[in-house]
């Protein structure tokens, strides 16, 4: 009788034992669910920030529809402008052109290749390339859209970069003319005269060209560069400081004998010089300027090697 009096206490003491057991794994299936569901909100969460203004997801999963997909590809190049990441920018504005030449955008595309491009050029100082380069890409844009709407703009950057290589040109030359190296000094200057006349260096370049010959010995050509000079800019900055040289030159004879010859053909481009121990790398140069000056005046000139008096 006393077995079965605690039969009921051990039928219950089993079933509170089974009623622990169940409440444990639910509780373990709740940790486990709710640690699954927590993984994808961070995973979102770090993946949900901005880039240049763009949603990052577009560089999330790069599928090959999205890879292909006209929109994703310009975001992607716009982001990439926006961070001044230009040559990642290049990268997507040139796969849109490669897939998509025929797109609303594709004008839009091409102008920004050459917009970054001149972005990527940093001063006067440094590598002129990538302004040779925009000036490539924003005249092949122009031809390949004529009369799009970034023709007007495209022009505009096409006068900058030129701008650009034309102070360029100056930079190197006053750079060339301080540490004495005269024949140097003046191949950048006629390189100005010749290419630019027109831009607001030329008169600069123009003086510095007369001061290169001046200090070469060669007067008579450093007085047709300045007769130049005050006929075509009288009003630059350094017209006072041409005319001053143009007085301190006034009744010498050149050194440089250059022989008139009213036979010879006028003055071409084929005038060669010796090079000096100054600048011994410094490759035949034409005398534009000295040529100008020259037919302007109705002289006729034979070729004569600076360096090797004629």
């Amino acid at each position: 009788m006393k077995g079965i009096d605690q039969l009921p206490r051990l039928l219950k003491n089993l079933l509170h034992h089974q009623a622990c057991a169940l409440t444990s794994s639910l509780l373990l299936v709740s940790l486990l669910v709710v640690g699954c569901s927590s993984t994808p909100k961070e995973t979102a969460g770090a993946g949900s920030k901005a880039v240049g203004g763009t949603d990052e997801q577009i560089f999330l999963g790069d599928t090959i529809e999205k890879n292909y997909d006209p929109n994703v590809i310009m975001k992607r190049g716009e982001a990439f402008f926006d961070k001044e990441e230009y040559a990642e920018a290049l990268v997507e504005y040139n796969h849109f052109l490669d897939l998509h030449k025929t797109h609303v955008l594709a004008p839009y595309a091409a102008f920004r290749i050459g917009e970054s491009h001149f972005k990527m050029a940093k001063s006067i100082d440094r590598d002129p390339e990538p302004l040779t380069k925009a000036i490539t890409a924003l005249e092949r844009m122009r031809k390949d859209f004529p009369g799009s709407r970034y023709d007007a703009q495209a022009q505009q950057k096409i006068q900058e970069c030129h701008d650009w290589l034309a102070q360029m040109h100056l930079f190197v030359g006053q750079f060339y003319y301080r540490r004495e190296s005269y024949l140097a000094a003046a191949h950048r200057f006629e390189q100005i005269m010749k290419i630019y006349p027109d831009k607001p260096v030329a008169p600069d370049a123009l003086y510095f060209l007369a001061l290169s010959y001046h200090e070469l010995g060669a007067d008579d050509w450093a007085a047709d560069n300045l007769t130049l000079l005050a006929e075509k800019y009288p009003t630059s900055k350094v017209a006072a400081a041409g005319r001053s040289l143009m007085a301190k030159l006034g009744g010498k004879k050149s050194d440089t004998m250059i022989a008139k010859d009213s036979t010879a053909a006028p003055f071409s481009d084929t005038r060669s010089y010796a090079p000096s121990s100054n600048s011994p790398d410094l490759p035949t140069i034409p005398n534009a300027a000295a040529a100008f000056s020259a037919n302007a005046l109705g002289q006729s000139f034979t070729a004569c090697r600076l360096g090797a008096w004629c």
